[in-house]
């Protein structure tokens, strides 16, 4: 077999198993997803994960359209907020993380499935040609740990508002919060943040280009995938607050949202995207907070 037909047959069998991985991947981390609103909706828990306390209700003291003074006539920080988070066990909170980070795997490794293929096909050239770069799993890592730090804010975000702005099905409780993280959401689309780490995830090679290319030591791979995860947070963070929202359980909503962040960076009028989606969502949000205004003031 000639040479150069060798080293191609040697580069697409390695972009398969990359791919394959991949793949295989994202599959294993929406089984579980599925597997995990499935069993909320059977059980009818109002925790995020098996084997957590289902008996957390709306504290009535907590209402969020009159809130009590507390002990000694003082406002305590939760009441000010409108918050009363109570105690995790260290398994509760283990799990929801967990989960967490799984459906964060699940939703934004497909969208990042081309910077790692390229990644792969490169470090297989580089390897040939006897300069390897490092694993392309090293890079790999260093993406998802971005978004499992994304995780664990998330955990903390779900823990303070578990009770009183999300209800037992882990979905917004209040009109006025879904309006004002719909307006949020929606305005962030329009900024040139959004814009600037769209941009880094839209083309893999401007990315390598502006960050020093690709790294042959494990560490600086890591590095590397963690900085581009860190931009992909930078795109998409508003729009995972949208999770609060629609329900953090809800396969349909999470359905929706990795979606529409895959095809953000995949469709070349992604920007255009960017903006339409940004003002359907604050048009929707303050929509849901004058529907609000106007009930309290009809009460």
């Amino acid at each position: 077999m000639p040479p150069d037909t060798a080293l191609e047959s040697l580069l697409r069998r390695d972009r398969a198993i990359v791919a394959a991985s991949l793949v295989a991947l994202t599959v294993v981390a929406w089984t579980y997803t599925l597997w995990l609103a499935a069993a909320m909706n059977i059980d009818g828990m109002s925790m995020s994960a098996p084997g957590m306390e289902a008996d957390m209700k709306m504290d009535p003291a907590m209402d969020m359209d009159g809130m009590e003074m507390g002990s000694g006539g003082a406002l305590s920080l939760g009441t000010v907020l409108g918050i009363s988070p109570r105690p995790w066990s260290s398994v509760e909170a283990g799990v929801t993380l967990t989960m967490w980070i799984v459906m964060m795997v699940g939703m934004m490794l497909p969208s990042a499935t081309p910077m790692i293929l390229r990644y792969a096909r490169v470090g297989r050239q580089s390897r040939i040609a006897g300069k390897p770069f490092a694993a392309t799993g090293f890079f790999a890592g260093g993406y998802l740990l971005a978004w499992a730090g994304f995780a664990l804010v998330a955990t903390l975000g779900q823990w303070l508002m578990e009770g009183t702005l999300l209800t037992p099905a882990l979905a917004s409780a209040s009109r006025i919060f879904s309006g004002v993280v719909l307006v949020i959401a929606g305005l962030y689309q329009w900024t040139p943040l959004k814009d600037a780490c769209l941009s880094q995830c839209q083309t893999p090679i401007v990315f390598l280009q502006r960050h020093g290319g690709f790294r042959r030591d494990p560490a600086g791979a890591v590095g590397l995938g963690l900085r581009h995860g860190v931009y992909c947070i930078g795109c998409c963070w508003a729009l995972m607050t949208l999770l609060f929202v629609g329900g953090i359980m809800n396969v349909l909503w999470i359905a929706a949202i990795a979606i529409f962040v895959l095809a953000e960076k995949v469709i070349p009028t992604g920007r255009v995207l960017s903006r339409v989606a940004g003002s359907l969502l604050a048009a929707f949000g303050l929509w849901q907070l004058g529907f609000d205004l106007s009930d309290s003031a009809a009460a």
